[in-house]
């Protein structure tokens, strides 16, 4: 029984995470269509826009008790983690040092760590509502 169990997560968290990853695939080759490809905006707006959804996620359904945990797995670790990547921003950063482009490299780490921290945080607190949020400083 406990088996089956288990499988219901890995199922649910494997199709969380084949919507994740397909949405960040569709974000990055249109911006890349959009903007060429000599600095990772998909990347980025993937990594921002799932560190904003991760922090609202958490303060409006994990906190709050509203989903089972199959879901919230689906949702959490599935969906937004497949869709948000640290492996693909350390290898780009990486070809834009190899690139000799310093600057663009720079800008890139400093807009996703500085960018996605503020992004989680305005989730989360969006996800209290006015009220809860007061009283979390």
């Amino acid at each position: 029984m406990k088996e089956l169990i288990v499988l219901k997560v890995f199922i649910y968290i494997g199709i969380g995470g084949m919507a994740g990853s397909l949405l960040r695939y569709i974000i990055s080759a249109q911006s890349t269509q959009a903007w060429g490809s000599s600095f990772p905006f998909g990347t980025l707006i993937a990594n921002l826009a799932g560190a904003f959804t991760l922090g609202l996620f958490t303060s409006l359904v994990i906190r709050q008790n509203r989903l089972t945990n199959e879901w919230r797995l689906a949702i959490g670790t599935g969906a937004i983690g497949s869709f948000t990547t640290l492996s693909t921003l350390s290898s780009e950063t990486v070809m834009l040092i190899d690139e000799h482009a310093y600057l663009n490299a720079l800008l890139y780490i400093t807009i996703s760590l500085v960018g996605g921290l503020a992004a989680a945080f305005a989730g989360y607190h969006a996800g209290l509502g006015k009220k809860d949020a007061s009283s979390h400083g």
